[in-house]
C-alpha cells in the first residue's frame, strides 16, 4: 500500500512540475522561489526549527517576489 502511494505523489509531484515548465517564468516568479529557498535557510540557520524556517521561506518568498516585479516592470518600460 505505501508503494503505491509513492509511485502516485511521485506521478502527481512530476506532473505539476512539468505543467509549471509550460512557458518561461517571468522574474517575478523566478525571485519568489529563490527568495522562498535563501529565506528557509537563513530562517533555519538563525532560529532554528522549523518555525524558523517556515518563517524565513514565506519573508524570502515576498522579498524575491516584490524585488522581481520590479525587475519585470522596468523591464517592460524599455521596450
Amino acid at each position: 500500500m505505501k508503494t503505491r502511494h509513492l509511485i502516485l505523489a511521485t506521478t502527481c509531484a512530476a506532473a505539476l512540475a512539468l505543467g509549471g515548465c509550460a512557458s518561461n517564468p517571468s522574474r517575478a516568479q523566478v525571485g519568489t522561489g529563490v527568495g522562498a529557498v535563501i529565506g528557509g535557510v537563513a530562517g533555519n540557520a538563525i532560529f532554528g526549527g522549523p518555525v524558523g524556517t517556515i518563517g524565513g521561506a514565506a519573508a524570502g518568498a515576498l522579498i524575491g517576489h516584490e524585488i522581481g516585479e520590479d525587475r519585470d516592470q522596468r523591464r517592460y518600460r524599455r521596450r
